[in-house]
This record gives C-alpha cells, structure tokens and sequence, in this order.
C-alpha cells in the first residue's frame, strides 16, 4: 500500500516542496540576517554615516564662526572691547559697575 500526501494536490505545497524556493528563502534570510554585510548592518551603519554628516556640519558652521571671531580679534581695538565684555577686564583708572535687574537671565554663583 503506498501512502498518499494530502497536502500534494494544495497549491502552496507545490511551491514549498520545490528546491529552488527553498535555497531562495535560505539565500534572502542569510542576507537579511546573518552575513557580515545584513540589511540590518547597513541600516545602523547608514544612520551613523547621517549622525556624523550632521556632526560635521555643526562643527563646520562652528569653524567658520570662529574664523570671523579670529579675524575681528586682529584689530587691538576689537581685543579690548571683547576682553570688556567677555571677561569684565578693565584699565587701571577705570572703575566697573556690573547692574543686575531682576529676572536678569544671568545668575548668581551662590
């Protein structure tokens, strides 16, 4: 007596009984997961390569506002005013008044 499958007539069975489907599925899932070059490798890979982009873009408009600080600081002039400003250096007869205001964004280092 030979043993009939009942699942040879089913349309779905014709196509997963066939080789080539399954070194296909075998191929796709070796690429999508484990080879050394996955799909997933590449999506991590690629939103590091836009992380970096965007980093040195940052550091690029940063460099450029740098060079102008540079090129304004060559003028003796512009030394004094930015020491003035940024660090409160004054001349010897020169006496400085810093006023605070309430609600003034600076606080106070208690």
């Amino acid at each position: 007596m030979k043993f009939k499958n009942p699942y040879k007539d089913k349309k779905w069975f014709k196509y997963l009984g066939n080789k080539y489907v399954w070194v296909l599925l075998f191929f796709i899932v070796w690429m999508l997961f484990l080879d050394n070059y996955s799909y997933f490798d590449h999506r991590f890979l690629d939103q590091q390569i836009h992380e970096l982009e965007d980093n040195k873009k940052y550091y690029q408009e940063e460099i450029k506002k740098d060079q102008e600080q540079i090129k304004l600081l060559k003028n003796p002039e512009q030394i004094e005013k930015y020491a003035r400003e940024k660090y409160f250096m004054k001349k010897d007869s020169e006496d400085i008044y810093i006023i605070q205001f309430e609600g003034d964004t600076i606080q106070e280092k208690e």
